[in-house]
Order: C-alpha cells, then sequence, then structure tokens
C-alpha cells in the first residue's frame, strides 16, 4: 500500500511535466549523476510562472478602489476594501503576524492600492513590491500583510463576479478537500504525544495525520531526548497501514542526521518527511533528497519565488509547500504549485493556523492543477464568528466541502465587524 502511494506521489503528474520522474525505488546515486551532468532546464518552470492565473473576464467596468482599511479589534485584524461603487471585500489576516506587521501594512501598502483597479490584481502584486521598496522587506514582514489585502480583493471581485476565489484563480477542480490532522506536542514524551495526537484525529476523522518530530531549528538536539525515534514506531502501531502519516522535523537536522532520521521514516513507511533541514539549506536539502526514498516536502518558510525556481528545477523538493499567508498570497502561490506541475511534482500547501487560514487553505486548493491527496487542517477558529450558505465548514470523515459563494463564500458577523477599528 504505502511503496505504492509513494510512486503516486513521484509519477501522477507525468502529464504535466512530459517528462518521465524518477519513482520511488530508484537509486539516489543515479538521480545525483544525471544531475552532474546536465544543466538545469528552467524554461518548463519560467513558462508556467509568465501564464495569467486570474480569470475577471466577468467583470467588464473596472473596479477602482475607494478605500482600503485595516480594522482591529483586541488581536483580531479584518482588511475592508470598498470600491468606489460601493462593492466590499473582506478578509481576516494571520492574526498572529499581523500583531506585530500591521505597520507595514499602514506605511507601505495601503497607500498604493488606493485608486487603483482591482481587475488589475497580478500586476498590481508586481508594481507594490518595487513601491517604496518594498523589496528589501521580502519576507514575512511584507507577505503576510500583502495577502490579507490579496485576500480581500479576492473577496470584492467575488462579491461582483458571482464567483468564488477559485473560480477565479482558474476554476475549481476540487469541491471538497481531504484533510489531515496536523499538531505540535513537541516538549512532551513520545507516548504522552501519541495520545494525544490519537484524541486530534479523531476529533476528524481525519485519514491521514501529521506529526513533529527534532525540536525545531534545534541543531540535531531532541525534546525530550530519544522522543522521535520512540514516536516515529509508536504512530504506525496506533494507526496501522492503512493510515497516511507525515513528519514534520521543522528543520531540525544537518545532513547526516536528516539521512540518519529519514531512514528510520522510510522503515516505518512514513509517506513524506517535511523541512529535514532548516529552510533556508538549499544545497543541503537536495542533498537528503538525493540520499533518501521518501518524498521531501518543503518551503513554508520560503520567501522568494526565485528559489522555488531553484528547488523545483533541481528536484530539491518532491512536494513543494508554499504558505499562502507567508508567501504573498494565493496568486503567487499558484505559480510555485504551476512550477512544481510542470515538473510532475505535488503542491500541499502549508497554512496558517491563525485567523481563517483553513478557510482560505481550501479556496486554494480548490483550484489547485496538482493538489496532493490530504491537506493540511488545524481546526476551526471559532473565535470569528461566521455564516456560510453554501457549506457546512465541518469535516465529515475527513473531508471538507469548500464554500461555492461569492468571494471566500462567508458571511462575517456584522456586529463582530462594528467591534474592530480602522487603524491609521
Amino acid at each position: 500500500m504505502h511503496s505504492k502511494r509513494r510512486t503516486f506521489l513521484k509519477t501522477s503528474l507525468l502529464g504535466a511535466a512530459g517528462t518521465l520522474l524518477s519513482t520511488y525505488g530508484c537509486q539516489p546515486q543515479s538521480k545525483e549523476e544525471n544531475r552532474s551532468h546536465s544543466t538545469v532546464d528552467y524554461s518548463l518552470l519560467d513558462q508556467a510562472v509568465a501564464r495569467p492565473i486570474l480569470n475577471t473576464s466577468g467583470i467588464s467596468a473596472p473596479v477602482l478602489i475607494d478605500t482600503l482599511e485595516l480594522l482591529r479589534y483586541k488581536n483580531n485584524f479584518l482588511c475592508r476594501v470598498r470600491s468606489r461603487e460601493g462593492a466590499v471585500g473582506l478578509s481576516v489576516a494571520n492574526n498572529a503576524q499581523m500583531r506585530s506587521l500591521y505597520p507595514i501594512f499602514l506605511n507601505r501598502l495601503q497607500p498604493f492600492f488606493i485608486g487603483k483597479d482591482a481587475r488589475e490584481l497580478e500586476a498590481l502584486l508586481e508594481e507594490v513590491y518595487v513601491y517604496r521598496s518594498n523589496y528589501k522587506l521580502q519576507n514575512l514582514a511584507l507577505w503576510v500583510p500583502l495577502a490579507t489585502i490579496e485576500f480581500a480583493i479576492l473577496d470584492l471581485l467575488g462579491q461582483i463576479s458571482g464567483q468564488s476565489m477559485g473560480t477565479l484563480l482558474g476554476g475549481v477542480k476540487k469541491p471538497a478537500i481531504a484533510v489531515y490532522q496536523a499538531n505540535n506536542y513537541r516538549g512532551e514524551s513520545a507516548e504522552a504525544s501519541m495520545e494525544k495526537i490519537k484524541e486530534n484525529v479523531l476529533e476528524t476523522s481525519a485519514k491521514a495525520v501529521k506529526f513533529k518530530i527534532g525540536g525545531r531549528m534545534s541543531k540535531n538536539k531532541d525534546y525530550p531526548p530519544g522522543r522521535t525515534e520512540k514516536l516515529i514506531p509508536l504512530v504506525r502501531e496506533a494507526f496501522g497501514s492503512e493510515m497516511t502519516i507525515y513528519a514534520d522535523s521543522n528543520g531540525s537536522y544537518d545532513v547526516t542526521e536528516s539521512i540518519r532520521v529519514g531512514k528510520i521514516l522510510e522503515e516505518y513507511q512514513i509517506d513524506f518527511y517535511e523541512e529535514p533541514t532548516p529552510f533556508d539549506w538549499y544545497e543541503e536539502t537536495r542533498a537528503v533528497a538525493n540520499a533518501l526514498r521518501i518524498p521531501i516536502a518543503g518551503g513554508e518558510q520560503e520567501p522568494s519565488m526565485r528559489n522555488f525556481r531553484w528547488l523545483i528545477g533541481n528536484d530539491a523538493l518532491d512536494i513543494v509547500q508554499p504558505d499562502i499567508f507567508y508567501f504573498g498570497g494565493m496568486i503567487r502561490s499558484m505559480r510555485v504549485a504551476r512550477m512544481a506541475a510542470s515538473k510532475g511534482k505535488q503542491c500541499v500547501p502549508h497554512i496558517s493556523g491563525s485567523g481563517l487560514g483553513y478557510l482560505y487553505m481550501m479556496h486554494f486548493v480548490s483550484a489547485l492543477p496538482n493538489a496532493g491527496p490530504f491537506h493540511e487542517f488545524k481546526g476551526f477558529n471559532s473565535s470569528i464568528p461566521v455564516e456560510c450558505p453554501t457549506a457546512e465548514l465541518v469535516s465529515k470523515n475527513g473531508v471538507i466541502t469548500v464554500p461555492t459563494g461569492p468571494g471566500a463564500g462567508i458571511i462575517i458577523d456584522p456586529d463582530f465587524i462594528a467591534k474592530h477599528e480602522p487603524l491609521g
């Protein structure tokens, strides 16, 4: 079962690339040998990035942005964009990050968008990168506020056109999303972690799970010592051979330790290995990928389109995981997904648990041409009161239906919105 699953990861998207990729069982030496004797051809990736993403053909008249506001209530942030004709789009920020980053929204991004045509969002994302030298802030500092604005504009365009975010991003391909249950119990024993992981999976009936190994950017340390080697077999034993299981090290290891732990993961047929080395150790990530059969996933911390191009073109990653908040929105993340598709690779986006990250993830995945079989889920956020006329927003046997209404497809409680006050 699991060898077939891994083979599927490596080969299911060959049509997009038009070339034969290595299967799970290939020897890593031949892959490295092939790389060492050839120059990487990025042409397919560059063509994928160049193709337009946003489909606004259903909106004939300009949608000029009249106001763009950041609203705050305690530690919750809303972005509200209003057109000159009075249409409104709303988004919920990554609140955990925005409480530190809101001055960048107000001083570096908000002024740029006033008076612009929202239909030109793709071009605007390129222009605002240069505006006031914003490129010098490239990372979460810039991308989280910009993603918040993008989601509000997509909601605005959806309200005007009657289309969902997924439709605007090129069409809905997955009306329902199968999720994997994510968790983080570092610092607790393997046995205590295992009990909590089982409780989490029971809540959603997910058919896939991701657990944490290592200590998070910990230079080979485990918290507590010995936890990882105990936990890996416990997880497989608890869930059996039919469960899809992912492991995330959050950059805990150097190359040697990454490979050692990776071989244990292979022994217990874990289905992918996320961020074995620190996220910006590009050559080292490729070295680990060459040495192991287990698919290597990564990209949640990556801020650069150009670096994703290198990671994909050089086969350092088998599965790409842009975070749609951390990487600046759905349009930029879709470009990464398309590059991956051109090389026969899957996209399994990372999600930020704060705010309505799960909702934006579902809309993004619904439009992905190369979505993985399961996608990250950290729970529904009950602190933000919303109604959804077209979907229940519950997990049924590990599957969540994507809203089909305009924009984000939800209605945020007006009384809750009224508690927020504009910043700046």
